[in-house]
């Protein structure tokens, strides 16, 4: 039986258009109109009734993509949706996009049938253009995490640039000259613009950070283990390690320990995002507060009000945050 996906794929339309056809809806032109009825008949499309009167009311709810359901981060950003849905008597409806395109774009559109209004996404694999394209047919549409230039009305994002600097800085500043660097594998921006912010903060310090001080793999615990192993089989001469995330930094001090090294004493370690898991390290973990409960907040009210409230006019230049340093005991001063 054809489906409502069948039928925009033929049409090379949307599924918002597809929707406004059956349901009568404005703001399609009548050879549209016409187009998709006629492909509707071919393909044997019938909407059901009770389907189409729901369509008409409005869901309560809030769709949300984020990246991994079992990450401790992305926990952090589902609970700070939830205590806006809370408030507002709104129901979460949340899918997985897994960091690949075809899986974000699956979710997307599953929300989009389930005819939310308000819609909170968590992006890293699809396109801008994609993404733009859903801004404009979902009321609600707020992107977290990630900054678009065309729809910054629609981003709630973080300096990932400014806070690989602040990570350099702190280090320096606690008299640090010889680093490894453990980053993200992933292809996608925030490890690159971390790692630029770190590479041109040591420049102004005359340190230039060669490919052999970096090591790449997963951003989980296991994969900070394995970078911070390959960067030890090369004998780097290093006294401090800046971990892409703290899960990456509590799996490079599980290696360090094993080694022999002394931390802080002798390597000091910085993470970032400021996770439950950077306060049980031993030691506990120096690192950057990465706001996503706030920005999560603010992404849930930005789309209610997007989605409710027609004469609501966004701030154009978007919702930037930016990270702060959180000192604990994994960082050793040297110039005392």
């Amino acid at each position: 039986m054809a489906t409502i996906k069948d039928i925009a794929k033929e049409a090379g339309v949307s599924l918002a258009t597809v929707s406004r056809v059956i349901n009568n809806g404005p703001k399609v032109s009548d050879k549209t109109r016409e187009r998709i009825k006629a492909i509707m008949k071919d393909l044997g499309y019938r909407p059901n009734a009770n389907a189409r009167a729901l369509v008409k009311q409005k869901n309560p709810s809030i769709g949300v993509v984020l990246a991994e359901l079992s990450d401790p981060f992305f926990a952090t950003l589902a609970h700070g949706i939830e205590s806006v849905a809370r408030e507002q008597n709104l129901q979460i409806l949340l899918s997985s996009g897994s960091i690949h395109a075809k899986t974000e774009r699956k979710a997307i559109e599953t929300l989009f049938e389930h005819r939310c209004e308000a819609m909170i996404v968590h992006s890293k694999a699809l396109d801008n253009h994609t993404l733009i394209d859903f801004a404009k047919q979902v009321p609600g549409f707020v992107l977290i995490n990630r900054y678009i230039p065309e729809i910054a009305d629609c981003c709630v994002w973080l300096d990932n640039y400014v806070g690989g600097g602040l990570m350099a800085r702190h280090l320096l500043n606690n008299g640090h000259q010889k680093f490894v660097v453990l980053s993200s594998e992933y292809q996608i921006n925030d490890p690159y613009e971390r790692l630029d912010g770190i590479k041109d903060e040591l420049a102004k310090a005359n340190i230039q950070l060669s490919e052999q001080q970096i090591a790449c793999d997963k951003p989980d615990l296991e994969g900070g283990a394995q970078a911070m192993q390959k960067l030890l089989n090369n004998k780097p001469d290093f006294t401090a390690v800046i971990a892409y995330n703290d899960a990456m930094a509590a799996g490079a001090i599980s290696v360090l320990q094993e080694a022999g090294y002394q931390l802080p004493e002798q390597i000091s370690v910085m993470g970032f995002d400021d996770v439950m898991l950077a306060r049980f390290c031993r030691p506990k973990l120096s690192t950057l507060h990465y706001p996503i409960e706030e920005m999560a907040v603010k992404a849930a009210e930005l789309a209610i009000e997007k989605s409710t409230n027609l004469e609501f006019t966004p701030d154009p230049s978007g919702y930037k945050f930016t990270p702060s340093i959180v000192s604990r005991q994994s960082i050793k001063n040297l110039t005392q």
